[in-house]
């Protein structure tokens, strides 16, 4: 597959492919720019083959330029467009210069004061490219300002201004664009955090350059696509048996919140285990039973208990209800909650060689492991940015690259952190899931996810191939089911069909 469409990376990255394409593989800068903005183009009319006015909003550098470009080749079309100019008029003998010479030859009305957007129904957005890594200047957050508060239909050139193209953090103020073409690499700040809120619809343009130039750069980060995740899911055989799909047990639901683990087991079975098990509080019993009648739902009070169901599983997820009084479950109207019986469970489990997926209650806890930290292969860990927060002992979403990462490096395995661009890091790489969708921000859903990992786990599944193929499916089956209902008000467990779905190979 080609590495411009599954590959993600970081700015200095892009920078050093287009370095190599001009220096290395000859090809002039100026012809680059060229196709950037004639893609930029052809998504604009794609939106509307008669615009109106089209404003095009440049800064300083090869951005600008791209810009410069865009707005002659409107004007060559008959379009009306002007250009605003925030940053200074470029060199002549620069890229960006040239560039500049031929909007001002096609007759494109330049504007260096006193902006207007007045009458403008869309908006070129080419200030600030991908250097930014510090605050928006007073000059530029003024015209950032004036573009969001404008009606108008917005086109971000390469990525939109203010965004920070490694973290997807804002950085200060941000264009909010409705569509974003961006060029050569995809960058990571496009696709996590921030990023994905303020792009709009994103255009890839590979702008035709070598192939070979892809061989100098290791992407940072690769894109995960249900069609080669859920290849990792082997066919059954005709005479298959229970036994053969594997045993998940699952561990939690403490008094008071069977919910959690009842969410978990469900995925599970919904995602094809063989077998799965609940070791929870003696209190749930006849309502998960109620529930579920196909979850083997057994009370557990001692270590023994649960050493024994142990001893039958081939995978293991603790964590989904478990309850911890001391980390502040009081505050959700939680009484009655024996936090020594959850503590008690989780070291039970933690002693056993059994691969395992740590979520919700479970993280919580082994944040709280005297360090250094128990590292081990064989788990997964799936926190949302709160509990990676309490992981790492530091904030997580000024930088989800570098954080997922340090998880994985202090705690081993594979580690899933949650969002928006959900990350995956193995030892050997990291993944970005683009699925997925604001619905999915409701109680539950992380407890689906740790059953449909889990149940792939048990079925034969490494770690990371479960992992990802866990995400995909998840964040997939959420999407499918939004296309058709909207996001408000969507339920975790309505999931369950659809990822069914999608682990079968279907996923119209």
């Amino acid at each position: 597959m080609n590495k411009t469409v599954t590959s993600i990376y970081l700015a200095q990255q892009v920078r050093e492919l287009d370095r190599i394409t001009i220096e290395e593989k000859g090809v002039p800068g100026i012809r680059l720019m060229r196709r950037a903005a004639q893609a930029c183009v052809e998504v604009l009319l794609e939106r509307a083959s008669s615009p109106g006015k089209v404003s095009v909003l440049c800064g300083s550098g090869n951005n600008a330029g791209d810009g410069f470009i865009v707005a002659g080749l409107l004007a060559n079309k008959g379009v009306e467009v002007t250009v605003g100019l925030v940053g200074k008029i470029p060199l002549p003998a620069t890229d960006a210069g040239r560039a500049y010479g031929y909007c001002r030859d096609a007759g494109v009305e330049i504007q260096t004061a006193e902006l207007s957007l007045q009458g403008s129904a869309f908006v070129v957005d080419a200030l600030l490219g991908t250097g930014l890594t510090g605050p928006v200047r007073p000059e530029y957050q003024q015209v950032i300002s004036a573009v969001n508060q404008h009606d108008c239909t917005v086109v971000a050139v390469d990525l939109p201004s203010g965004l920070c193209a490694d973290t997807g953090n804002i950085l200060g103020a941000c264009i909010r664009a409705d569509m974003t073409v961006t060029f050569i690499g995809r960058k990571l700040g496009l696709l996590t955090n921030d990023g994905p809120e303020v792009a709009g619809e994103l255009t890839f343009a590979d702008l035709a350059v070598p192939s070979s130039i892809f061989d100098a750069i290791e992407p940072s980060v690769r894109m995960l696509s249900y069609e080669n995740a859920i290849q990792k899911l082997p066919k059954r055989n005709r005479n298959a048996h229970k036994m053969n799909h594997g045993h998940l047990l699952v561990v939690g639901g403490n008094q008071g919140m069977a919910g959690a683990v009842a969410m978990a087991a469900e995925a599970a079975m919904y995602s094809g285990a063989g077998l799965v098990s609940v070791a929870t509080h003696p209190a749930n019993v006849s309502s998960l039973v109620a529930r579920r009648p196909e979850v083997m739902t057994k009370g557990v009070t001692t270590t023994d208990e649960l050493k024994a169901l142990l001893g039958r599983a081939t995978a293991v997820v603790v964590g989904p209800g478990l309850g911890d009084k001391s980390l502040g479950n009081e505050s959700l109207g939680v009484e009655g909650v024996d936090s020594s019986w959850g503590s008690e469970l989780f070291r039970e489990v933690l002693e056993s060689e059994l691969p395992m997926i740590v979520d919700a209650d479970g993280l919580n806890r082994l944040s709280r492991v005297p360090q250094p930290s128990i590292k081990r292969d064989n788990w997964i860990l799936t926190p949302h940015p709160g509990e990676a927060r309490n992981l790492l002992g530091a904030e997580v979403q000024v930088d989800r690259l570098a954080s997922v990462k340090q998880l994985q490096e202090k705690y081993g395995g594979v580690c899933l952190l949650k969002g928006a661009g959900t990350l995956i890091a193995s030892r050997h790489d990291v993944s970005l899931c683009p699925y997925g969708n604001p619905g999915m921000s409701v109680g539950g859903m992380g407890d689906v996810l740790s059953g449909v990992i889990g149940a792939l786990v048990a079925q034969g599944l490494d770690v990371h191939d479960a992992t990802t193929l866990g995400a995909v499916v998840h964040s997939l089956a959420a999407d499918n089911l939004v296309a058709t209902q909207g996001e408000r008000g969507l339920l975790a467990t309505e999931l369950l069909p659809e990822i069914r779905k999608l682990l079968n190979g279907v996923s119209g």
